[in-house]
């Protein structure tokens, strides 16, 4: 009989049916652990990943692979999760993290002291250090991957919504271009699964602050009943991200809906009434140490 992970594998498509090579993307499994790569960072020299659930330790209710979030799992759990998460990576590499705020704070990881979980705010992260995987956490939020060949610096972003109402992750693509020169017409990226326009509703409060900072915003909104609307993040950080001068065909969406898919990601909107907590997925991003 297969297994989850051997089903999800063996399907190998997307949602819209297209297989997942022709969008982009590729699963990873190691010891029951699963990851979605993005194929064209891969191609560019970049180690990548979002995570999924499956092949963990932690009672999210079952055993699951919650990599982030200390005040609702052990830290023992979160260590012997990441231990079993980096299985799906060539060679030894460290996480450097930071504590997100859902603010537009970007950090540089400069050195092996930055590699830590640090209590730094910020909601995302740059660097060029070999040996690292910048990762930012969520469960609904958007994380976005990016990567420059030809400087070989790369950026985590964490962009829920109040990150992306303040421009995060055409912000990261400035900071690259800003800290390494690199050229955003040459970066790849890579937007990992979150919560899709098809279930994200959110309200008045919401829809108001994009359109205070955003002409024609009324385009990523479907409207749903007075007040409300279900927002498409997805579209809007790809949007940024060709804004600030990336080519549109070196930018890849992931297929899948967090809170459409429970059974393969961790989504706060669904588990936290339910349970009373949620896991946290871990998108990273490196440089392939691997190669010469």
């Amino acid at each position: 009989m297969s297994t989850p992970v051997e089903t999800i594998i063996n399907a190998g498509s997307s949602p819209n049916g297209e297989t997942l090579a022709e969008i982009g993307f590729q699963w990873r499994e190691a010891d029951g652990v699963l990851g979605l790569c993005c194929l064209a960072l891969e191609k560019a020299g970049f180690a990548n990943a979002f995570s999924t659930r499956l092949g963990g330790v932690s009672p999210f209710p079952d055993s699951d692979l919650n990599l982030a979030g200390f005040s609702e799992d052990s830290a023992e759990n979160i260590a012997e999760n990441r231990r079993r998460f980096l299985k799906l990576f060539e060679g030894d590499y460290r996480i450097a993290a930071v504590w997100q705020v859902h603010g537009d704070a970007i950090k540089n990881i400069e050195n092996d002291g930055d590699v830590v979980d640090s209590d730094d705010h910020a909601d995302a992260m740059v660097s060029n250090l070999d040996g690292v995987l910048l990762g930012v956490k969520t469960a609904d939020c958007v994380p976005v991957l990016i990567g420059d060949p030809v400087s070989g610096a790369f950026a985590a972003v964490h962009a829920g919504w109040r990150g992306t109402v303040r421009s995060i992750t055409a912000k990261a693509v400035e900071k690259l271009r800003d800290e390494y020169d690199a050229d955003p017409s040459a970066m790849v990226a890579a937007i990992g699964p979150a919560a899709c326009v098809g279930r994200y509703e959110v309200g008045r409060e919401v829809i108001e602050e994009f359109a205070a900072n955003f002409n024609g915003s009324e385009r990523y909104f479907v409207p749903t009943r007075q007040g409300h609307a279900r927002i498409d993040l997805h579209a809007f950080n790809r949007d940024q991200l060709i804004g600030s001068g990336l080519s549109a065909q070196n930018v890849f969406v992931a297929p899948f809906c967090t809170m459409e898919r429970p059974d393969l990601f961790f989504s706060y909107r669904l588990e936290k009434q339910r349970y009373g907590k949620t896991g946290r997925l871990l998108s990273v991003i490196g440089r392939d140490i691997t190669r010469p």
